[in-house]
């Protein structure tokens, strides 16, 4: 069982190396994406123009939008690249039996 305060988001092997995917935890949209043999959890909404960071491409440990090429480190939530100028924030993984869990997800105000 994870610590406390992680939310469970899916099995590891539906994830595939380069490949985000985007869940939502606790009604926040999160990407996971595995890169370098490592699984990191990414705001799912670009800072600069509030799209889908799921739908960009992963080179390495970094995530670009597809809208306007912004760059973001997974595993900082940086940005590498104009024009975004605000990180995106990032969330602890844990994965335990194949699951995996994600930490420190605000709630959702509906």
């Amino acid at each position: 069982m994870p610590s406390e305060g992680y939310t469970y988001l899916c099995r590891s092997e539906v994830l595939e190396e380069g490949v985000p995917r985007r869940f939502e935890a606790e009604g926040v949209p999160v990407t996971l994406v595995l890169a370098e043999k490592q699984v990191f959890a990414i705001h799912d909404v670009c800072s600069h123009s509030a799209v889908s960071l799921s739908e960009g491409e992963v080179a390495g440990c970094t995530v670009e939008c597809w809208l306007h090429g912004s760059r973001f480190d997974l595993r900082t939530g940086a940005p590498l690249d104009p024009p975004a100028t605000r990180p995106v924030p990032v969330y602890p993984v844990q994965i335990e039996d194949g699951r995996v869990y994600v930490h420190g997800v605000p709630r959702s105000r509906r």
